[in-house]
């Protein structure tokens, strides 16, 4: 029986995907890669006998119908895909007719664009005190949100947002976040393709002017927006400290001093 891998590329740059996913790369005989998304460079790990194609002109039956025939050739495939698999990476819609196919699925998870970003900009995502939560969303485009998900009522929890693929649809963003009562002096990150060489942008702002930032950087999509209270804090002094590196705090590893 024939496995197709999907993996995740990581967010970018080609020496962020796992050892896992470098060495499925270079097994593999067919790779179809996410060619929108995913940098030419990770294919320099496939072997010079891999059949390579580019899926970003194939609708879903034409991705499957490839796959498909290539498993006729080859014991192991890679769907190479963005960040992760798990994450806005239409993982249950591929995977289904594949398995209907018999073919045998696994996946590969890769740093996700929301991780890589904040790294990127030297931000934590949680904060003591402050956040300990993260979420992950996007807001509506051509594919529905659900009524329960709307990005003003998730905002009102005053808790880290990461929110993807929907740079392009600011002004619905700040309509959005307003009313959920986020004041215009909210700090708001953007990065742009974060970790891609050459080609990474970092824009700080609030909500009052991230847009007209982006546009004079003429940052129109692939970007990672998170607006979180726990921004700048490696640059504030006296943030709230974790417990866990207190002296007075004992655990397994540590006895905790008088």
């Amino acid at each position: 029986m024939a496995t197709v891998w999907f993996v995740g590329a990581g967010p970018g740059s080609p020496d962020l995907i796992t050892i896992r996913g470098r060495d499925l790369l270079s097994q593999a005989g067919a790779i179809l890669y996410a060619g929108s998304l995913v940098s030419p460079e990770h294919l320099n790990f496939a072997s010079p006998q891999c059949v390579i194609a580019d899926s970003s002109g194939m609708t879903l039956e034409q991705m499957t119908d490839w796959l498909v025939k290539q498993s006729q050739k080859s014991e192991t495939l890679v769907r190479l895909q963005t960040g992760d698999p798990a994450i806005y990476g239409a993982l249950a819609e591929m995977a289904q007719p594949l398995m209907d196919a018999g073919l045998e699925i696994k996946s590969v998870p890769g740093v996700p664009s929301s991780l890589a970003s904040a790294a990127a900009a030297l931000e934590t995502l949680t904060l003591p005190e402050t956040t300990q939560t993260i979420i992950l969303t996007r807001v509506e485009g051509r594919t529905p949100m659900p009524a329960r998900e709307q990005l003003r009522d998730l905002a009102r929890h005053g808790t880290t947002l990461c929110i993807h693929l929907s740079i392009a649809l600011w002004p619905r963003i700040h309509q959005e976040l307003t009313a959920a009562g986020l004041g215009e002096e909210t700090p708001v990150l953007v990065v742009h393709k974060a970790t891609w060489a050459g080609e990474e942008q970092i824009i700080r702002g609030t909500l009052a002017n991230i847009e007209q930032q982006c546009s004079a950087a003429n940052i129109k999509s692939q970007s990672m927006i998170i607006v979180s209270p726990a921004l700048g804090a490696c640059q504030r002094r006296g943030t709230p400290q974790s417990k866990l590196y207190n002296p007075a705090f004992g655990h397994g590893f540590r006895k905790a001093s008088s």
